[in-house]
């Protein structure tokens, strides 16, 4: 799944805000560093949100699968189960075309519309299964790079311990700050190859 265009100008908002504040407090150095942890942040979390209402669409649409079976189980006329397929939205619309397939089907063929629509349930609830699965698996890739990403902040605080200021070398010396910006670009590069490299298919993206 995209990235809606009013997460993109989100984005966007945070990396010129981000890059604003720490040019004023930092230098354009800061500029650079606050705008791609900042927007990298604000794209997590925007994901997160968006996966998880994805998830809870499909949820529900997999339970209103299962109260169709059981209507239909118990004699309720095949409009209903017409009603029902026009009422889902996205996130479920593989089960939307699947349940008005099968209601085509029913009513040209004379085929039991609860079987159909139990197999129709039960098979992309095994799907969702193996998808978890794949997910959990992913999970410690992922888990992984964002540790190599927090390294760097290891390496600051080791520097302060050893009584130097790091930050004075990053923000306000030419090859420290170069070293600063282009560590920053690879970080976020690197994590979100990381992220399309551990994508789960058939998740949201």
């Amino acid at each position: 799944m995209l990235i809606p265009r009013s997460a993109t100008r989100v984005l966007l908002l945070v990396g010129l805000l981000g890059g604003g504040v720490g040019a004023v407090v930092g230098g354009p150095v800061a500029a650079v560093a606050v705008a791609g942890y900042g927007a990298l942040a604000v794209r997590a979390v925007l994901r997160w949100r968006v996966n998880r209402s994805a998830e809870r669409t499909r949820r529900r649409g997999l339970d209103q699968l299962c109260g169709l079976a059981a209507d239909l189980r118990a004699g309720l006329p095949v409009p209903q189960a017409l009603e029902f397929a026009a009422v889902e939205r996205d996130g479920s619309g593989r089960l939307r075309q699947l349940t008005s397939a099968a209601v085509r089907l029913a009513d040209r063929t004379g085929a039991p519309l609860a079987e159909l629509v139990e197999r129709i349930e039960a098979d992309a609830r095994a799907t969702d299964r193996g998808l978890a699965a794949a997910a959990a698996q992913a999970a410690g890739a992922r888990a992984t790079a964002w540790l190599l990403a927090a390294l760097p902040i290891g390496g600051i605080g080791l520097g302060y311990g050893i009584g130097v200021n790091p930050m004075a070398v990053l923000l306000h010396s030419t090859v420290g700050g170069a070293c600063a910006v282009a560590a920053v670009v690879l970080q976020v590069v690197g994590l979100l190859w990381a992220e399309r490299l551990g994508a789960t298919p058939g998740r949201p993206a």
